[in-house]
């Protein structure tokens, strides 16, 4: 279970209380206008759905927290993750990717450590990859009529060491080359994974890789929640046995541990 639902909400154009002054008022300030909001005072509550609190008296706080969310609004008070509706996490920007480190309140240092560890790992080029690749939509989807055959397609390219590895500089370069030489990618692909453990941590890489990258998922009723969940959330999912194997994608079937 998580205890947060990670989402990126857009607000450009759009207004956002913030209530609070000095260091605390002006980084979510910051942080709303980075995003393209308006950043506006509690009077104009009626004109927003998300509000920022940054106030040092706790009472203070909480009393603004209860009148805005009886409001309607969504509510952010800093360093109190207990009146929190939502967090705001680490940000790395590679523009347009962001990644996003949370830790539903229970660490902000931890959070921003884990970024700038990733931010020595992740390229500038990043951001055009991205580009290139929302550039190219509609060429992949000429290239790979079938959804399932272009999401294959694209996992080996952008998996490590593939033609498009997101790791990789040069990446970015190579989009309109790979859409010429990459196969039709409509082959189905069936994978045995039989477990050692029920532990999702004694999956081996390949196996991890290979659940992110699963179109259908076929799995024994008694592999647990915590190994599923490792699979892709969009992957179609039949609980063995089952009457038709798919034709199309990559399916996995998932055996539970210690099963003859």
């Amino acid at each position: 279970m998580i205890r947060s639902l990670p989402l990126f909400h857009r607000i450009s154009g759009r207004k956002v209380v913030v209530v609070g002054e000095g260091a605390m008022g002006e980084a979510k300030t910051r942080l709303v206008e980075r995003a393209g909001g308006i950043p506006c005072g509690e009077p104009e509550a009626h004109h927003a759905s998300l509000a920022f609190i940054a106030l040092e008296d706790p009472k203070e706080a909480e009393a603004a927290a209860r009148r805005l969310r009886a409001k309607g609004l969504l509510v952010n008070v800093a360093d109190r993750p207990e009146l929190c509706d939502f967090t705001t996490p680490s940000i790395l920007d590679r523009d347009p990717v962001l990644v996003a480190i949370g830790t539903s309140g229970a660490s902000a240092g931890l959070a921003k450590q884990l970024r700038l560890r990733l931010e020595e790992l992740l390229p500038q080029s990043l951001g055009r990859l991205a580009a290139g690749l929302e550039a190219a939509r509609e060429q992949l989807r000429t290239r790979f009529p079938d959804a399932s055959a272009r999401r294959q397609a694209l996992d080996i390219a952008l998996g490590r060491g593939g033609e498009l590895d997101p790791l990789c500089a040069e990446s970015a370069d190579r989009i309109g080359d790979w859409l010429e030489e990459a196969g039709d990618g409509s082959a189905g692909e069936t994978v045995e994974i039989r477990l050692t453990s029920e532990d999702p941590e004694d999956l081996t890489l390949r196996h991890a890789r290979l659940l992110g990258m699963a179109d259908t998922l076929l799995y024994d009723p008694e592999v647990p929640p915590a190994i599923l969940n490792r699979a892709r959330a969009d992957a179609v999912r039949r609980a063995l046995p089952c009457d038709a194997m798919p034709d199309s994608g990559l399916t996995i079937v998932l055996r539970r541990a210690n099963r003859s």
